[in-house]
């Protein structure tokens, strides 16, 4: 069974940075795609990035592409989202998802098999 446990998320300025971690632990598969997503109160939860097994084939909604980077370090089992020039409508609880269904990613939650408890980053103007 595995595991995914967010972390990283906090208070930022707008034009600010975040990195959040998302570390894997219990039984993984040896290929699966990561994927980051994130729901503001009162809207659906929607796609943000998605990286293949391997680290390739990096995926970014149109909104954040540009300012954020996913990477992933499989040895450690931990993937990561980079989050530069944050805007206040990227507050959101951010979650982090696995996908052996899609290992290559996926932009569509049903698509994920694991998720996170989220992680709250909070973007002031």
């Amino acid at each position: 069974q595995v595991q995914l446990v967010e972390s990283g998320g906090g208070l930022v300025q707008a034009g600010g940075s975040l990195r959040l971690s998302c570390a894997a632990s219990g039984r993984t598969a040896s290929r699966y795609a990561m994927g980051w997503f994130r729901q503001a109160p009162g809207k659906e939860r929607e796609f943000v990035a998605g990286i293949a097994w391997n680290g390739g084939w990096p995926d970014y909604a149109d909104s954040v592409k540009g300012r954020f980077t996913a990477a992933r370090d499989n040895s450690e089992k931990t993937v990561y989202l980079q989050m530069n020039s944050l805007k206040p409508e990227d507050t959101a609880v951010y979650y982090c998802a696995a996908s052996v269904r899609s290992p290559f990613g996926a932009r569509e939650s049903l698509e994920y098999d694991t998720w996170g408890q989220g992680t709250q980053v909070t973007v002031s103007s």
